[in-house]
């Protein structure tokens, strides 16, 4: 990291600000877990996904296949190269997750018609309906998640989420 982490733009108690008297970068002690954003977001997705997978287990649906589902509830098709970017999951688990997807014929997969090598994952009817059982949970475990947590919060929390992953993306999907 070197000298330039006082150029981020933190300033503050927590993160020290930009210029402090000794220049130097606080260690993770000094700063303490709590105060370590990365931490807390793993913490809280961990507990989502861990809470998630146990009423995805009845369902007989992976995290990986949830996620597929959910994206491509909302997408009319993508690649597995999209689909993986999206859905968070790696590209080779990805592919063998679109694998079993098709085989259940919960999604199905078509050549694109400018270029045969590329194919496009789309949601199938049953797909849907899958998703449509499971998509309750997610929003109960959404509404747990943020309770207590008034709308102008929730959206300024948003809007912080999309600046910091505007920072750390790799690409513009």
């Amino acid at each position: 990291m070197g000298e330039d982490w006082m150029e981020s733009g933190f300033s503050g108690d927590v993160l020290g600000p930009p210029g402090s008297e000794d220049g130097r970068m606080p260690s993770l002690g000094e700063m303490g877990l709590n105060h370590f954003a990365p931490y807390i977001m793993n913490r809280v997705m961990a507990r989502w996904n861990a809470n998630l997978s146990e009423e995805l287990r009845a369902r007989d649906i992976t995290t990986a296949k949830m996620r597929a589902l959910a994206v491509l509830s909302v997408s009319s098709s993508l690649t597995i190269n999209e689909l993986s970017v999206l859905g968070v999951t790696e590209q080779s688990t990805m592919s063998r997750t679109v694998d079993s997807l098709e085989e259940q014929g919960l999604i199905s997969r078509t050549p694109r018609a400018d270029d045969l090598r590329v194919r496009d994952v789309a949601i199938t009817e049953e797909g849907r309906a899958v998703f449509n059982e499971v998509w309750p949970v997610m929003y109960d475990g959404l509404r747990q998640m943020f309770r207590d947590i008034d709308e102008d919060e929730y959206r300024a929390f948003l809007n912080t989420l999309h600046k910091i992953l505007r920072n750390v993306r790799k690409n513009e999907l």
